[in-house]
């Protein structure tokens, strides 16, 4: 018969058994892996947040007003020109642009679809110019230097967003070309914060472009096709082109489409009116 002594052992050793067995190690284990994972979305969120408005304070100084009109006048390595508004050239006319891309002058009388398209194929300068004197940015990229991510990062900018438009353009001596009316910025980053600056200081910037409230929706058939636009001309203009100051082409037009109530306009813009000119 088993003393006192060795039963206590083995009632001990039994008990210690199965508390062993009762700890559910497994469980807590994936439920403090479940919590880390947690823990680590919540906080990537926290942070994305973070950056995004980190991003959307550091643009403030670059939004126009009375007092800072020009804000891009802050941002290296824009260039500037001034260009006569309002000169009209036919569709079948050339314009010597001094500029390439162009960024203003003379124009043809039926401009591009600028609300956030992004064009596949480079796309007639004289049609481009036009949707830049209505206030749109334009950007334009290498297609053998932007691609993957970089052109992502790109069109992200672009689609969806009203007075802003992408295209290829051949022959550019940089990667990236930003253009608004008087304004060019050329860089080599898609990631570069410039962008992002210029786009705030100039689109439907109502001090630096000549139409405030004119349109960028797009015309049609017949005018100008955002599905089948004139396409872009390497060619050079040639003696009888027009000179992108030349006020000697057709006269201003009165006919062109002017935003409709409630599109977007720069701080303290006028409200848009029934007609304009081009």
């Amino acid at each position: 018969m088993a003393s006192g002594k060795t039963s206590k052992r083995t009632r001990r050793a039994r008990s210690a058994v199965v508390t062993k067995r009762s700890i559910p190690w497994g469980t807590i284990i994936a439920a403090l892996v479940v919590v880390a994972f947690a823990a680590g979305v919540f906080g990537y969120a926290l942070y994305q947040e973070h950056q995004k408005t980190s991003q959307e304070n550091a643009l403030t100084a670059f939004i126009p007003s009375q007092t800072n009109q020009d804000p891009s006048k802050a941002i290296p390595g824009v260039a500037t020109a001034t260009f006569t508004g309002g000169l009209h050239v036919k569709p079948t006319d050339r314009v010597a642009y001094t500029h390439f891309p162009p960024f203003g002058g003379a124009h043809e009388y039926n401009w591009a679809a600028c609300d956030g398209v992004v064009y596949p194929r480079a796309v007639r300068n004289e049609n481009m110019v036009h949707s830049l004197e209505h206030g749109a940015v334009w950007i334009a990229y290498d297609q053998a230097r932007i691609t993957g991510d970089g052109l992502a990062a790109l069109r992200k900018r672009v689609e969806g967003k009203p007075y802003t438009m992408m295209s290829p353009y051949p022959g550019l001596d940089q990667p990236i070309s930003l253009q608004s009316w008087g304004h060019q910025l050329k860089l080599a980053d898609p990631n570069d914060k410039r962008i992002d600056e210029f786009i705030t200081a100039l689109r439907l910037n109502q001090f630096t472009y000549p139409e405030v409230g004119a349109s960028c929706e797009a015309l049609g058939p017949g005018q100008f096709d955002q599905d089948n636009p004139p396409p872009f001309d390497p060619t050079p203009p040639g003696p009888g082109a027009r000179g992108e100051n030349d006020a000697s082409g057709l006269p201003v037009a009165t006919d062109e489409k002017l935003a409709v109530p409630g599109a977007p306009s720069a701080p303290g813009a006028p409200a848009a009116s029934g007609s304009g000119t081009g």
